[in-house]
Order: structure tokens, then C-alpha cells, then sequence
């Protein structure tokens, strides 16, 4: 009988530490683990730009010596309420919608192809149309609508607005807050839409050389999602019934320890 309780108390007791326990190495968090490739300082993109494409909101400044000259090219936003002003006092500029066919209107000018086009890359193309109207005209083209989404076990999931047009994968892990301790780093989804087509592809957080990937920079719109390691998915089974079952475990322990005495 004492053979038999001993046994039984023993099988509780692994019962309940294989049911509250989980163990994880160092190589399942760390990031940048192996030696990076030999080019891949040289092979970094330093040079990213993003292209604009449909949907885009962009705000688009002419200027030149003569302020009366832009002037046309300039409308202020147009809008019935009063979030015409800004925080600062200043009057919003006019946005300007890529259609489905890479097309903006812009006025004087009319309709204008920017879709495709990197920011420098537009620059150009409204200087040299603006030059018939215009001695030295000046551009800055900004893209009002870069936003990017991160998703999963994250700190701070939610969309995040980029001020700079330029932002990598780390740098958008880093806005949410960074992993958490139950997110995969060797499987990192990226959800990216070309040319109205959704694309896909996954990124590798243990190695080092994942700064040489051709997603590494983001583009506007692009949804990152973070999977949920093996201990995040058992502890999402884990449910209040839980507590009850590993107190009666606990207590059935106890008696067995007392009866084996």
C-alpha cells in the first residue's frame, strides 16, 4: 500500500510541475546571435527610399523668390470646421490623393503621375513642369498617410505614424515597445502591398545578417505581426478551472504524504 501511495504522490507531483512549468534557452530570445556576413557593411541599403503609390496623401510646397509666383500653386486646405488651424496657428496645406492610376491633380499644372516615383524622383518631375511658370521653383513633397502596424507579442501593438519616411524593422519592433518574452524571434511576419497585391515574407531576429534584407526598411502601409511562442500559446489554454484542478492536485499531494507516514 505505502508502494502504491508513494508512486501516486510522485505522479502528482510531476503532473503538476510539467502543467505550471516552461522552460526557454538563450537562443530562443536573443537577438543577432550568429557572426554577421563578411559585405555587410557594404551591402546595407543606406541609400532606402520609398515610392509613393496609391492612396498616398502627400502635401506639396512650391516656393521661389517671388512669393506671388507660388502663390497658385499653394491652396490652403479647404474645410468647413475648425480644424482648418493647427495647434500652432498655422493653416493646414492641401493634400493631394494618388488615384489608382499613380495620378495626382495639382492645380495650374493638372494631372500629374507621381505613383512609382521616390520622393526625389518627384521632386524632379514637379521642378521641371513648374520651371515653364517658374524661375527656380522650389519642391518639398511630404507623404502625410505613412503609417505601419505592428501586431502580436509586442509590448505596444497598434499603428504608428512616421514622420521621417524612413523606418526600418527593428526601428518599428522598438515603437511597440519591443518583443516580449513570448514573441518567436526567428519568425517575424511582414505583410506588404505592391502594386495593389498583397506580399509576404518573414524575418529572422537571431541572425545578425537580417539587416541585409531587402524588406528591412519599411513602406507605408506595411503590417508587422510577432507569432507566439510554444509558452505563450499553452499559457492562452490555461483557464480559471486551471487553479481548481492544480489545488486538488496539491491537496491530493498532501494526503498522500501523510498516509505515507
Amino acid at each position: 500500500m505505502k508502494t502504491f501511495l508513494k508512486q501516486f504522490k510522485n505522479t502528482i507531483l510531476l503532473l503538476s510541475v510539467i502543467g505550471v512549468s516552461s522552460c526557454a534557452s538563450q537562443k530562443d530570445i536573443a537577438y543577432f546571435q550568429d557572426e554577421p556576413l563578411s559585405n555587410a557593411v557594404e551591402g546595407l541599403p543606406s541609400n532606402f527610399e520609398i515610392r509613393f503609390k496609391t492612396d498616398d496623401l502627400l502635401t506639396i510646397d512650391v516656393s521661389a523668390i517671388d512669393p506671388d509666383v507660388a502663390r497658385p500653386f499653394n491652396l490652403p486646405a479647404v474645410s468647413y470646421n475648425a480644424n482648418v488651424i493647427s495647434a500652432q496657428g498655422n493653416l493646414k496645406m492641401q493634400t493631394y490623393l494618388i488615384d489608382g492610376n499613380g495620378n495626382i491633380e495639382f492645380p495650374v499644372l493638372g494631372t500629374i503621375t507621381l505613383g512609382g516615383l521616390t520622393r526625389s524622383e518627384a521632386n524632379s518631375l514637379m521642378k521641371e513642369k513648374l520651371s515653364e511658370y517658374i524661375k527656380d521653383p522650389i519642391v518639398n513633397i511630404r507623404l502625410a498617410n505613412f503609417t505601419i502596424t505592428v501586431l502580436g507579442e509586442v509590448s505596444k501593438p497598434g499603428t504608428f505614424t512616421i514622420q521621417d519616411e524612413r523606418i526600418s524593422l527593428t526601428e518599428a519592433l522598438g515603437l511597440a515597445g519591443d518583443l516580449t518574452i513570448y514573441g518567436k524571434r526567428d519568425n517575424i511576419f511582414l505583410i506588404r502591398e505592391i502594386d495593389g497585391k498583397k506580399r509576404y515574407s518573414s524575418f529572422d531576429l537571431t541572425s545578425i545578417n537580417v539587416v541585409n534584407s531587402q524588406s528591412y526598411y519599411l513602406t507605408q502601409n506595411d503590417v508587422i505581426y510577432v507569432e507566439p511562442n510554444r509558452a505563450r500559446v499553452r499559457q492562452a489554454s490555461y483557464n480559471q478551472n486551471n487553479s481548481i484542478i492544480i489545488s486538488a492536485v496539491a491537496t491530493l499531494a498532501t494526503i498522500a504524504a501523510i498516509l505515507i507516514k
